[in-house]
């Protein structure tokens, strides 16, 4: 009895053994091939639970997710033979999972790595030694990205990988292009500072110019103001001096005769030779003038 027990345990744990080795589950990240006796046998599995034949069949997993190729630097050559240090990464996942395993060595990552890589460099290399620096910079990445995705997926599809994206991170110059590329840009920045000097000091020029300008109409002005303002003086003292002339013809002359005296003798030391009957002294000889 004891022994039946034991057999029927030992049944059921082999059972329990078998019916667990038997099934296998496909995750929604994994892509599958079962194998034979070592040949493929399927390759087509949908995420869930399948069936196989314990110590007949096998099952290999590998990533369906999309995988990152960090690149290590590599210094590539322009059209100009200027040398440029480029960093680079790439975007790939498996395509055919069957195809992917007999190509590289048995599903062999490391082995699909080093596909990947030799393909985007090589690519780049051609891409690069048919531009100038300008370009590679600015002008035409982006465009030299998307023909490494095209040119990298016509080359590696048949080993079932796709390519989903290629990204240069960074184009750095080496010691001697720095060098030049600085300079370059410093005498380019000095060209523009001289030019703005430049401009400046002519700008300054106009202004100085146009307030020279201006400052000699508005004196021309002022004194044309001041001679029309002197003459209409004139005139009024003209005017006024005629006007008292006709009224008190002897006072009018005796005021010209004492103005006339007072420029004569308006300084210590002035000598003035003369008649001494002149009519400039004749309100020297007449005390009293004549009234009328």
């Amino acid at each position: 009895m004891n022994s039946s027990k034991i057999i029927g345990l030992v049944i059921l744990i082999l059972v329990l053994v078998l019916g667990y080795a038997a099934l296998f589950t496909v995750d929604e990240r994994e892509l599958a091939i079962k194998f034979r006796l070592g040949e493929i046998v399927n390759a087509d599995y949908v995420p869930g639970l399948h069936f196989q034949l314990p110590f007949i069949n096998n099952v290999r997993k590998f990533d369906k997710r999309i995988l990152t190729l960090d690149a290590r630097p590599a210094n590539y050559l322009t059209k100009e033979k200027k040398n440029v240090n480029v960093d680079f990464f790439v975007k790939w996942r498996i395509s055919d999972v069957t195809t992917y395993y007999t190509s590289m060595s048995g599903g062999n990552e490391r082995v699909a790595l080093e596909r990947i890589y030799t393909t985007i460099n090589d690519g780049l290399r051609g891409e690069f030694s048919n531009r100038n620096i300008q370009e590679v910079i600015s002008g035409e990445r982006t465009t030299i990205m998307s023909d490494m995705t095209t040119q990298a997926n016509d080359q590696l599809g048949r080993f079932g990988i796709k390519v989903v994206d290629v990204r240069v991170k960074r184009i750095d110059f080496t010691a001697t292009i720095s060098e030049s590329v600085y300079r370059r840009m410093e005498a380019e920045r000095t060209r523009v500072a001289k030019d703005l000097r430049s401009r400046g000091a002519e700008a300054a020029e106009i202004i100085r110019a146009n307030a020279d300008r201006q400052r000699t109409v508005l004196l021309a002005e002022a004194y044309k103001q001041a001679q029309e303002t002197r003459g209409e003086g004139d005139a009024k003292a003209t005017e006024i001096y005629a006007r008292a002339y006709n009224r008190n013809t002897e006072f009018y002359s005796f005021y010209r005769s004492l103005d006339a005296y007072k420029r004569s003798f308006g300084t210590e030391g002035d000598v003035l030779v003369v008649e001494p009957d002149s009519e400039f002294f004749k309100y020297f000889k007449d005390a009293t003038p004549n009234r009328k």
